[in-house]
């Protein structure tokens, strides 16, 4: 039973995870442009939720492609081979690889999502809140994605992320058997969220907005704990990403006034926060 709900967990987070390259690329634009609706190519991107889910692939590439391919290949009009000035033996290129290229990276996702899931899975056990966990894996990923490509966090995820946290976790909070505590959760999320915006309002340049907002679902989840898990997670984002900045600047790939998107290491602080929780609970 343990191990099926752990291999359970980790397709849910594979099969989430493969929507999350499109979605991040849609979101990964400036603030003051609008999301994307068009793979680079042009082509409108369309499928469900108005064309949010779907692959990384375009269709109209793919099929552009192979169009292009066999014209190559035939000559239009005619047929015979036109004189491209190959020989006979020279290898072409297959027409899937000539049209429909991924627009994003369409492996890491899937695969960091499935291993996060099946993380929580194992520690958490079949507790109630292993559901909430994994509902919100997914828009962790997608976040992490976006702020890594623009260095942003937009508010179209991250509220509505603080809200659902609260919401679920209170559900949960009414089953049998679960490991936390909502009112502490609530008050998680004001404190973290209250501590990232002191540090914005006394540094706007070295931490953004999006990353208090953000702190309020992470505050949320980790509170569900407790205190002492709502401050190791919070220690562990701030140290990963302090690690990363280190690193940079040893390989001369970054100065001390470079930007780094912090997100991604507020993330990983608060999976290890809720691995730890859900240990001790």
């Amino acid at each position: 039973m343990y191990a099926t709900l752990i291999a359970v967990a980790a397709l849910w987070g594979a099969a989430t995870g493969l929507l999350v390259p499109r979605a991040a690329y849609r979101f990964s634009v400036e603030p003051e442009d609008a999301w994307r609706d068009a793979c680079p190519a042009g082509h409108a991107l369309t499928g469900p939720g108005r064309g949010w889910l779907g692959s990384a692939r375009c269709t109209a590439c793919a099929t552009a492609g192979a169009t292009v391919a066999v014209h190559t290949e035939t000559g239009p009009d005619t047929d015979e081979a036109p004189d491209t000035g190959e020989t006979p033996d020279a290898p072409r290129a297959a027409p899937w690889r000539r049209g429909g290229p991924r627009y994003a990276p369409g492996l890491l996702a899937p695969v960091v999502s499935a291993l996060g899931c099946a993380a929580v899975a194992a520690t958490s056990g079949a507790r109630p809140e292993l559901a909430v966990w994994l509902l919100l894996a997914p828009v962790a990923v997608l976040l992490a994605a976006i702020d890594r490509r623009v260095h942003r966090l937009p508010d179209e995820l991250t509220l509505p992320a603080a809200g659902a946290a609260a919401a679920l976790l209170g559900v949960a909070a009414l089953l049998p058997e679960h490991g936390g505590s909502w009112l502490s959760a609530l008050l998680g999320g004001t404190g973290l969220g209250v501590f990232y915006l002191l540090l914005f309002l006394v540094n706007p340049n070295g931490m953004g907005f999006g990353d208090v907002k953000l702190a309020l679902s992470l505050g949320v989840v980790l509170g569900w704990y407790g205190w002492a898990v709502v401050f190791a997670g919070g220690f562990a984002g701030f140290l990963f990403g302090a690690v990363y900045g280190l690193a940079l600047m040893i390989l001369r790939r970054a100065g001390r006034r470079t930007g780094i998107p912090f997100g991604p290491f507020m993330i990983a602080g608060a999976l290890l926060g809720v691995l730890l929780g859900g240990l001790a609970a």
